[in-house]
């Protein structure tokens, strides 16, 4: 059986208030491949090696754990910046998790909200909350594949100048 991931992913229009109250983690990541994806991930004290097939919305994810002397190893060989973010655990209606991250360094102010969905037609059905701002699903220039090379999408720079 395939291991899909099916999320939509959205800019952050304004960050909860209460954000801080949710439940967080540390990430650090770094790709060794964009095409196709390959990824070595510190996430708190836990360490990820991730293979993610194409597709935007619907792709193949495969995780497999690492120890912490094989990412530290594999992280260096990584190409373009190291992605450092602060992941937050939002709950949302019917068991659905909103994962905000809060970027920082190279790709700071930027904020993306994502959420998961066992099937694509829950994910089309999905309204996101009034603190979403656009949807960029669809927008490559917005994976942290891409911005791992080319760094924050000129469209959004633009936009906060």
């Amino acid at each position: 059986m395939q291991n899909i991931e099916i999320e939509r992913r959205f800019l952050v229009r304004t960050i909860p208030e209460d954000l801080k109250k949710n439940p967080h983690k540390r990430f650090e990541q770094g790709y060794l491949s964009t095409e196709p994806v390959l990824r070595v991930r510190r996430e708190g004290e836990e360490y990820v090696f991730t293979y993610k097939g194409q597709g935007l919305m619907a792709r193949e994810e495969y995780n497999l754990p690492l120890t912490r002397e094989a990412y530290e190893h594999l992280l260096p060989k990584a190409d373009g910046i190291v992605i450092k973010k602060i992941r937050y655990f939002i709950p949302e209606e019917k068991g659905l998790v909103i994962e905000m991250d809060v970027f920082e360094e190279d790709l700071a102010p930027l904020v993306i909200a994502e959420v998961e969905f066992a099937d694509e037609e829950q994910a089309r059905a999905y309204s996101p909350p009034a603190w979403f701002g656009r949807e960029i699903t669809e927008d490559h220039a917005f994976s942290n594949s891409a911005m791992s090379r080319q760094g924050l999408p000129a469209e959004w720079k633009a936009a906060q100048s």
